[in-house]
Order: C-alpha cells, then structure tokens, then sequence
C-alpha cells in the first residue's frame, strides 16, 4: 500500500471536518488522516489509486496549500 504524505495549509478539525466529504470521496473512509500537530500539518493518505495531483487539486479549491513530499 502506498502512502502519500502532503505538507498542508489546514489548521484546524473544523477545516478537516469541511474537506472530509471530499477526502473520503477521493481516498476511502479511513484511509487519510491529518496531523495538525505537525509544523507541516501533515495529510496521508493510504491508497494505491489516488494521485498526489487530485489530492492538491482537491485542497487548493477549497483555499488551502497542499505540497506533496518526499
């Protein structure tokens, strides 16, 4: 299973709960999660089909930066 790491502009778990529909939608229920304690506000997603651009597509819509990393 490949996972995916983004550094992120979403600071809190009311952006998460906004952008949730659309994650889940993307990646599967339960197969991302942020980690807003980290400087990066980390995104993971764990799933072989998503592609790092449909994920900062999908951020940078809704106003937030999104980068993946190495």
């Amino acid at each position: 299973m490949e996972v995916l790491v983004f550094s992120t502009t979403v600071n809190s778990q009311e952006e998460v709960a906004v952008l949730k529909p659309e994650i889940d939608s993307l990646a599967g229920s339960g197969r991302w999660n942020f980690a807003l304690d980290d400087c990066e506000r980390i995104l993971r997603i764990a799933n072989h089909q998503v592609k790092p651009i449909h994920a900062i597509t999908l951020l940078r819509s809704r106003g937030f930066e999104c980068k993946e990393l190495e």
